[in-house]
C-alpha cells in the first residue's frame, strides 16, 4: 500500500505535531523521574489526555525512579502486559496489578 501524497503545507504540520508530541512525552517522563506526578495520576489522565494514552506503559515504567528497562520488563511481564501496549489499551485489572506492584 502506497504512501499518501502530502504537500508540503501537511508534511510541516505532521512535523509539527510529532514534534510537540515528543516534547510532552519527554516532559511526562521528567516529571515522573523527578517525583512532581505521581504514576497513579499519569493512569488516571490516560483516557482524557490523548499523549498520554498513546505511551507505552513500558516507557512510563522506565521513567520511575529505580526502575530500568530490566526492571521495567519484569513488571510488566508479572502483570500480562506486552512491551508494545500503551496506557489507553489498559484494563481495569491491570492497571490496578501494575499499581500495586509500582507503589
Amino acid at each position: 500500500m502506497a504512501l499518501p501524497t502530502m504537500t508540503p503545507e501537511q508534511r510541516a504540520a505532521a512535523l509539527e505535531k510529532a514534534a510537540a508530541s515528543r516534547k510532552a512525552r519527554a516532559e511526562l517522563r521528567e516529571s515522573l523521574k523527578s517525583g512532581k506526578v505521581r504514576f497513579e495520576d499519569v493512569l488516571d489522565n490516560a483516557e482524557a489526555d490523548e499523549i498520554i494514552g498513546k505511551t507505552k506503559v513500558l516507557y512510563l515504567l522506565e521513567s520511575l525512579p529505580r526502575v530500568g528497562k530490566i526492571k521495567a520488563r519484569e513488571i510488566a511481564e508479572s502483570v500480562g502486559i506486552t512491551e508494545t501496549r500503551r496506557v489507553a489499551g489498559l484494563g481495569p485489572r491491570q492497571r490496578a496489578e501494575l499499581l500495586a506492584k509500582v507503589a
